[in-house]
């Protein structure tokens, strides 16, 4: 699976689909000292854009709540997105129709979608000077295939993708595409495929990258963080527990408080969800939709007293089973498969997976995403206290999400493992 979304606060997603090699990236600057003479930008969004945020945000709660389990993991529905989004150029028939229902596109079409992503990934990346950002896409394909010329050209418009052809069995390209997606990752995801997963045989792998690295707009000073017990639902452990007390965005619901920490510029935030003492994050998962994800858009100020685990994780996700529970099942079918604008011989998607991790600290965020798909081929609002404490000393969600539209980069959960 792959992953080359919008760009995100600190985020990185990369994405495999079995195809030719190549690579692209947008380079943000070096992340400046100091927030000076970096005034907020905001993407524009028609109406119509504006729907397939929402929809592609109601796709990305859907998503995890399919991954959600007891252990601390993380995801980027974007670079899912993107991933998909460049490979639905070479679907057809009901495969396309089911690629576009999964993601919440049924309306839009491939033309609307790879419109869409060439504006999140054109304009997301510039958004903060105080946030670097990266993205990138790539495919690799495999010597004796070919992709269609329609598709080439999609897929160079819109995502910037080179195709490359290389023979996969010059016992090099797993770790090409491992390098690939580590450069483009500044090294967070050093291995996007395994050795027992890597197919000589594949007809083709391509690749999104997208990597972001935000700092906080609001420091924690490390001199405050303190080992403090963190309670899961299965045990308790001790964590570094980050603390300050600063006005931030803050809201209730019935079943959560939430809290948004902007990055940078405020182009770029985490939204954390707390579930109640009497709550868990499922309760909270059940009620996460994109229209109920618009009410954590306006938030009250008020003093927060802030805890917050320091961490890090990361999870590997399986997205076959996920996709295909979520309606996307023809394209793993043998056979049943419509991807014949994609290249000159029938195929359906092999694997499908995601790597991706998150750091979090005093300073600020990084994460990074990897989809990789494997194509290979076949025979035919509450009203905000003025002061509120907010300790998330038990499990937690959060979101990591651009602005001005609302997109959601990455969903996680911490549970204190």
């Amino acid at each position: 699976m792959k992953k080359n979304w919008m760009a995100v606060a600190q985020t990185m997603a990369l994405t495999a689909l079995t195809l030719t090699a190549c690579s692209n990236e947008i380079v943000v600057p070096d992340t400046p000292l100091s927030n000076e003479d970096n005034e907020l930008r905001r993407i524009e969004l028609t109406p119509a854009e504006q729907t397939m945020v929402n929809q592609g945000n109601d796709f990305a709660f859907k998503l995890f709540r399919q991954m959600s389990s007891e252990n601390s993991e993380i995801v980027s529905p974007i670079s899912i997105t993107y991933a998909l989004g460049m490979l639905n150029n070479g679907a057809t028939g009901e495969t396309q129709e089911q690629i576009n229902k999964v993601l919440g596109f049924s309306e839009t079409g491939t033309d609307g979608i790879n419109a869409f992503c060439r504006k999140m990934l054109t304009e997301a990346p510039a958004l903060d000077k105080l946030t670097k950002v990266m993205i990138a896409n790539t495919i690799y394909m495999n010597k004796g295939y070919q992709l269609k010329s329609d598709f080439i050209s999609k897929a160079k418009t819109y995502y910037d993708a080179e195709p490359e052809t290389r023979d996969f069995n010059d016992g090099k390209t797993r770790e090409v595409i491992n390098k690939w997606g580590n450069d483009h990752t500044e090294g967070m995801i050093p291995e996007v495929l395994k050795e027992g997963e890597f197919d000589p045989s594949a007809v083709s792998y391509l690749l999104n990258a997208i990597y972001f690295k935000g700092a906080w707009a609001e420091k924690f000073d490390k001199d405050n963080t303190k080992n403090e017990i963190f309670k899961g639902y299965n045990s308790t452990t001790q964590v570094p527990m980050m603390h300050q007390v600063h006005k931030f965005n803050y809201t209730e619901t019935e079943d959560c408080q939430a809290l948004r920490l902007p990055y940078g510029n405020n182009a770029y935030c985490m939204t954390i969800l707390l579930p109640k003492e009497n709550k868990n994050i499922s309760d909270v998962l059940k009620g996460l939709t994109a229209e109920t994800w618009k009410t954590y858009q306006w938030m009250g100020n008020a003093i927060v007293d802030v805890k917050l685990p320091r961490f890090e994780s990361q999870s590997n996700v399986d997205l076959k089973k996920i996709m295909s529970d979520l309606g996307m099942t023809k394209a793993f079918i043998r056979g049943q498969a419509e991807f014949s604008n994609f290249c000159n011989v029938p195929t359906y998607i092999d694997l499908m997976k995601q790597v991706a991790k998150i750091k979090l600290n005093e300073e600020g965020t990084e994460a990074a995403a990897v989809t990789i798909i494997d194509m290979n081929e076949y025979s035919m609002g509450p009203s905000e206290p003025q002061y509120v404490t907010f300790h998330a000393t038990r499990p937690f969600l959060y979101v990591i999400s651009e602005r001005s539209t609302g997109a959601i980069f990455f969903v996680g959960q911490y549970m204190g493992n």
